[in-house]
């Protein structure tokens, strides 16, 4: 086992989303796919066992779509016991917006898989997770990213760094 592998320290999203879990404008037909390219990341990053993506979306055939968080953006998820291994984040873009059955926030063209280890590590990297999607700069950032590298660059950057961006 990995050191602090399962420790309960808290976690932040500069440290769990890296390039190897970005994608940027992802070519699928279903949220069903959307799920398995965003989960895809997390497997093969090592981060989360194959079956943690089949139950990301069996959750959302059971509950329903409230994993559409924000106009245009999900946020998918299981517990921990369905697979994760680290504490993780995953994010692609869509280059064509998906149904995901949600009357108000759909269609969906940002997709985000995140897996906690425990219930309480993860609180401050989604506390920064909703800074990031109720900051209109950002997604705009985020949606017009062009490659995996700028994805990132969009996702993990602060409000002042886009200010800064903006005035060179």
């Amino acid at each position: 086992m990995i050191e602090n592998q399962k420790s309960p320290r808290s976690f932040f999203l500069k440290k769990i989303l890296t390039i190897e879990t970005v994608r940027a404008n992802v070519r699928v037909d279903t949220w069903q796919q959307a799920a398995d390219k965003v989960g895809c990341l997390l497997v093969e990053a090592g981060k989360v066992e194959t079956k943690y993506i089949r139950r990301m979306k069996q959750a959302l055939d059971e509950v329903g779509p409230y994993v559409v968080v924000a106009p245009g953006i999900a946020l998918l998820h299981a517990r921990p016991e369905d697979g994760v291994l680290q504490p993780c984040i995953s994010l692609i873009t869509l280059e064509n917006p998906v149904e995901f059955g949600h009357s108000e926030n759909d269609p969906v063209d940002i997709v985000i898989a995140f897996g906690a280890i425990d219930k309480d590590s993860h609180i401050p990297a989604l506390k920064q997770l909703a800074e990031k999607i109720g900051n209109e700069q950002i997604i705009k950032q985020i949606r017009s990213a062009t490659s995996d590298e700028f994805l990132l660059e969009a996702f993990i950057a602060s409000n002042q760094d886009l200010s800064k961006s903006k005035e060179n």
